[in-house]
């Protein structure tokens, strides 16, 4: 698996990986490993298995979580420290852009609906 690199991404306490080859146009499986000291030649625990869907729904059967799950799942996180004293501005606006997020994704499922594609390889 490759390392997943982004400008904003830190690898300080974890590491996420990527299944290098892939089909339907980008990677499946994600790994997240712990970066804590580790004994020469001792392996990295990984902390989360990630794998998402496959392929179109209908072509494929429902086999991995989708974006939206995700998205949810952060979502989640941050209003519930938003409750306690861990509420900060950028909690706020973090919880806001992700919620924009999965209005454009479902913007998208619902054009595609429209079009009858969703859950298709069809455009």
């Amino acid at each position: 698996m490759k390392q997943l690199k982004h400008d904003l991404l830190t690898s300080k306490y974890t590491e996420v990986r990527h299944e290098e080859d892939f089909k339907f146009n980008a990677p499946h499986r994600f790994k997240v490993l712990s970066r804590k000291s580790l004994a020469e030649g001792e392996e990295a625990p990984v902390l989360a298995d990630i794998h998402f869907q496959e392929g179109p729904i209908k072509e494929n059967g429902v086999n991995g979580v989708c974006n939206e799950d995700l998205i949810a799942m952060v979502i989640c996180r941050l209003e519930h420290f938003q409750k306690s004293e861990y509420a900060c501005r950028d909690n706020a606006i973090a919880i806001t852009k992700l919620e924009e997020a999965l209005l454009w994704l479902r913007k998208r499922t619902i054009g595609r609906e429209n079009r009858n594609v969703e859950g298709t390889s069809e455009v």
